[in-house]
């Protein structure tokens, strides 16, 4: 026997997560770096042959700013957020990518969600607002998936709430 108030509330909780791009995977990553460690060794050593033997040094050093700036963008790409919505709250968790949290809760019936074009350029940005206060969400999202995703949490919000139009 099953409860139908339980399976009621379970088909209104909606849960989605929302990762930042990355457009190139580890494996293309490693073969990236040998191809640009490759080439800078083959071209400093040119010049090391040459005479210019600190151009080796420089070559090496921007291997290294290379690879240290690809790590932070991998860092970086850690970063994650979590809205969860039932019928009796809405849940915005922010991870960082350091793994430290931030949670914030709102009533479902009093929250929106705004997509505002911030500058002349179309740029956007998105907004949980209830009872209050406000907090700016989705951040490394694209001006289009910020868009969508409004649409997609409205209509999960409507559903929450039990509205029907």
């Amino acid at each position: 026997m099953s409860d139908k108030r339980t399976e009621m509330q379970s088909a209104k909780d909606t849960q989605f997560v929302l990762h930042p791009h990355r457009s190139l995977p580890p494996s293309g990553f490693l073969i990236m770096m040998s191809l640009i460690s490759s080439v800078s060794f083959i071209v400093g050593l040119v010049f090391y042959l040459m005479g210019a033997w600190p151009v080796f040094g420089f070559f090496g050093l921007d291997v290294a700013l290379i690879y240290w700036a690809f790590k932070r963008n991998y860092r970086d790409g850690r970063e994650y957020e979590t809205v969860d919505v039932t019928p009796d709250v809405l849940t915005l968790t922010h991870v960082h990518p350091s793994g430290r949290r931030e949670v914030f809760e709102f009533n479902p019936y009093w929250t929106r969600v705004n997509c505002t074009v911030d500058r002349p350029d179309g740029r956007t940005s998105l907004w949980l607002s209830a009872q209050g206060k406000a907090v700016r969400f989705g951040k490394f999202l694209t001006d289009d998936e910020r868009r969508d995703f409004a649409n997609a949490l409205s209509g999960a919000l409507v559903t929450a709430r039990g509205s029907r139009f």
